[in-house]
């Protein structure tokens, strides 16, 4: 075996990955995560008049 062997090699299993990932994106079992994902911006909907929460908001720094 050479270095090109190993290259195939890599290839065939960097191929196999990627589409394991694509067939698990496009799956029916992973749409409930990402339609929740996809809810998550409207999330704060209900903050009063454009008020924007920080990230120190609510603590107390004496």
């Amino acid at each position: 075996m050479d270095i090109n062997d190993f290259r195939s090699i890599l290839t065939v299993l960097g191929l196999v990955c990627f589409l394991g990932i694509v067939a698990w994106a496009y799956s029916g079992r992973a749409k409930k995560g990402f339609d929740e994902a996809a809810r998550l911006p409207f999330a704060d909907e209900d903050m009063p008049d454009g008020h924007v929460r920080h990230p120190k908001e609510g603590t107390n720094n004496g």
